[in-house]
């Protein structure tokens, strides 16, 4: 029997666990289920009430689970508590790669968002197909991909993929201006662990925005002097880069450090960038660019 060689195993692996993955998915809606049904339960027998007529029924099988579950499990949990079950135990590994043959600018923004994200690595893309690309980046234990794309020279697409099961975060770009296009010149960037401003990301589709962007970033000390903006506004979210200071006991400095550039999401995709079958979970549509008074953000 021939050996078998450690890509095939890796990449039996990574169909295991994706197969794992979307089946605890398909019970999301059977575990809503019971876990209502539980709460039920609970608050009957804590106020010493009746119990309510719909889960008399399978009282005599929700009862010894009750009995079993401690402060952890006995909340109901998601596909999104697999995909960052690591988050803030592990630091984040990045790797910022770009399209094929990028411009000398957008190899310059690949750079500075290198120096942006702390643990990352900024990777020649070369002629890698994305599947080859992301088995490299499995291999070597990256948790993140960033991929920064271009029109004529501009970068106007962010891909974002969370390794090893998704999901990927497609956002377009507009604005972009790198630090040395700064006025006034930016400061000088601190590679210290930053703070983060999530702002105005208040549904359930800005919350899991809000995860997968700040899962980029490990957890800063508290006296890290460094502070990464994401603000939504009618669903562009705006990034910015600051340092402050604290030239007296009253007062607060801000220094920008750049690059600053605009975000608009318009797919979340359950599965990592080569899978192209996975399914969406979030899509913009062409209807929705006209309803300016629905915010889904």
């Amino acid at each position: 029997m021939p050996p078998v060689s450690s890509e095939s195993a890796s990449r039996r692996r990574q169909t295991r666990l994706r197969r794992e993955y979307l089946y605890r998915k398909s019970l999301e809606g059977r575990e809503k289920v019971e876990y209502e049904q539980k709460r039920l339960v609970r608050q009957a027998l804590a106020a010493g009430t009746i119990l309510p007529t719909e889960v008399r029924a399978s009282y005599d099988k929700l009862k010894p689970q009750i009995d079993a579950e401690d402060t952890r499990t006995q909340e109901v949990h998601s596909h999104i508590d697999d995909e960052y079950a690591q988050a803030g135990w592990l630091e984040p590994r990045v790797c910022i790669t770009t399209s094929r043959d990028p411009s000398s600018r957008l190899a310059q923004f690949a750079k500075e968002l290198r120096i942006l994200f702390p643990n990352s690595t900024r990777l020649n893309r070369g002629n890698s197909r994305v599947d080859n690309l992301m088995e490299s980046c499995r291999m070597q234990e990256f948790t993140d991909v960033v991929i920064v794309q271009e029109t004529r020279g501009e970068p106007d697409g962010l891909v974002i993929c969370h390794l090893p099961l998704g999901p990927t975060a497609f956002f377009s770009l507009s604005g972009a201006v790198l630090r040395h296009d700064l006025h006034p010149p930016a400061a000088p960037m601190s590679e210290a662990y930053p703070h983060l401003i999530l702002n105005n990301l208040h549904s359930t589709l800005g919350q899991r925005v809000a995860t997968i962007l700040k899962c980029l970033f490990p957890v800063p000390r508290a006296d890290s002097k460094r502070v990464i903006t994401f603000s939504n506004n009618n669903d562009f979210i705006s990034f910015r880069h600051h340092m402050y200071s604290l030239p007296a006991h009253d007062q607060v400095a801000l220094h920008e450090v750049g690059p600053r550039f605009e975000m608009k999401l318009y797919q979340i995709r359950l599965g990592t960038l080569e899978q192209k079958e996975a399914e969406n979970e979030y899509l913009l549509r062409p209807y929705q660019n006209t309803a300016s008074k629905r915010s889904v953000l």
